[in-house]
């Protein structure tokens, strides 16, 4: 699965376990419709191993930790299900650890589907999967929501009140690692929020804004769904790629290109200035700008969403400087989301930093089990002067 996407449960009972080469603490929080905890009931630990339909599983030391959803159990007002990881040792983060959670039929054994969350770093917990009721059928969806505050941020996040001991007067007071609810500690209502993830950093498939209301602005990481009036946009779109050089007079050349995959990540095709249509013609490229100079957008892309092939899954939208020359040279990039019939601007995302590297991908485009695609803004740099380069870094960040 690749972040944002979903499938539906063919199974009545599921087991989520969380596989790394370290130790993880692995939890489940049933959320109701505002997606806050009812109590401390609802938050499913090692110290708290069973609640209503949820239960946790240790895997002792020699398998991974693992939550078990059991829907015919869930109770009526839960509509979701969170698993969560976070390293054991303290203070440890996901820098260099790659974990990867496994959905299976919990009483055969069968994989249904398996999760890696990309381009983790300072986070220390994650939210990896959900489990959610929607229209009647339980489903599950890959999140890869970091924090980078432990499992105290996703539990506040989620209406729960961590307590932490009062510090030590004479030693230094010590995080709460992991942190957890105290049992029969109160938990007053959380103030009101949006549902998580968070809505600085709404993770794909969560949180998310539709184009109901006019044009969305985005900043990184952040997603909107493709959705109007309660209808998928898969109508013809063109994304504008922009970008200025930084010093007065100087040209900069750079390329927008469109790399596509399937739903393993798997690279189908690539379009950029020497391919310029590709997916029997559902994608064009504009051609190559060799400046950068003028007003509006420098590259565009054409996309017909409804047109694109089943197969394909993703698009990843990135600008490479073929020539050599760093995004410290180059000046308020861009991209933007324009229908092509109408010519409104539906997305927009400003780049606002840069990074001395010859490549970064904009944004992209997933396509969620029930035909609406989600736009999440990236602001990804890459070592990479080729579209061919950008391969496997953007399928690691689908």
């Amino acid at each position: 699965m690749t972040p944002g996407s979903n499938i539906p449960l063919a199974a009545a009972r599921v087991t989520v376990d969380v596989a790394a080469p370290v130790r993880l603490d692995v939890s489940g929080l049933l959320l109701t419709a505002d997606g806050k905890v009812r109590s401390d009931d609802d938050f499913i630990f090692y110290n708290q191993p069973s609640g209503p339909g949820v239960t946790y599983r240790s895997g002792g030391g020699g398998a991974p930790d693992a939550i078990i959803v059991d829907t015919a159990a869930v109770p009526p007002g839960i509509e979701k299900i969170v698993v969560t990881a976070s390293p054991d040792a303290a203070g440890q983060t996901f820098q260099g650890i790659e974990p990867t959670a496994t959905i299976r039929d919990a009483d055969s054994g069968s994989a249904l589907a398996t999760f890696t969350p990309p381009r983790l770093g300072t986070e220390t917990a994650l939210v990896v999967v959900e489990i959610y009721l929607r229209n009647g059928q339980w489903k599950a969806r890959a999140v890869g929501q970091g924090y980078a505050d432990g499992l105290a941020g996703i539990a506040t996040d989620f209406g729960v009140t961590v307590e932490e001991p009062a510090p030590d007067p004479v030693a230094p007071q010590q995080p709460l690692t992991p942190p957890a609810p105290v049992p029969g500690a109160q938990y007053p209502a959380a103030p009101p929020a949006p549902p998580a993830p968070p809505a600085a950093a709404p993770a794909p498939g969560a949180g998310k804004v539709n184009l109901d209301k006019g044009r969305v602005s985005l900043q990184k990481n952040q997603t909107v769904s493709l959705v109007k009036g309660g209808r998928p946009l898969l109508a013809r779109v063109k994304m504008g790629l922009g970008w200025e050089p930084a010093y007065r007079g100087a040209d900069i050349d750079l390329d927008a290109s469109v790399i596509a995959y399937g739903p393993q990540r798997n690279h189908i095709d690539s379009c950029y200035f020497g391919k310029l249509t590709i997916l029997n013609g559902a994608v064009k490229h504009s051609g190559d700008n060799l400046t950068g100079e003028g007003a509006g957008d420098d590259e565009v892309i054409v996309v017909d969403l409804g047109r694109l092939p089943q197969e394909v899954t993703g698009l990843v939208f990135t600008v490479n400087s073929f020539s050599g020359q760093k995004f410290t040279e180059v000046a308020k990039a861009y991209c933007r989301l324009v229908d092509a019939t109408t010519e409104e601007e539906l997305v927009r995302f400003d780049l606002t930093h840069a990074q001395p590297q010859t490549g970064v991908m904009m944004a992209k485009l997933i396509r969620q089990f029930t035909g609406e695609w989600e736009m999440t803004a990236m602001g990804d740099f890459v070592k990479a002067r080729t579209v061919r380069n950008m391969v496997k870094p953007a399928a690691q960040a689908l």
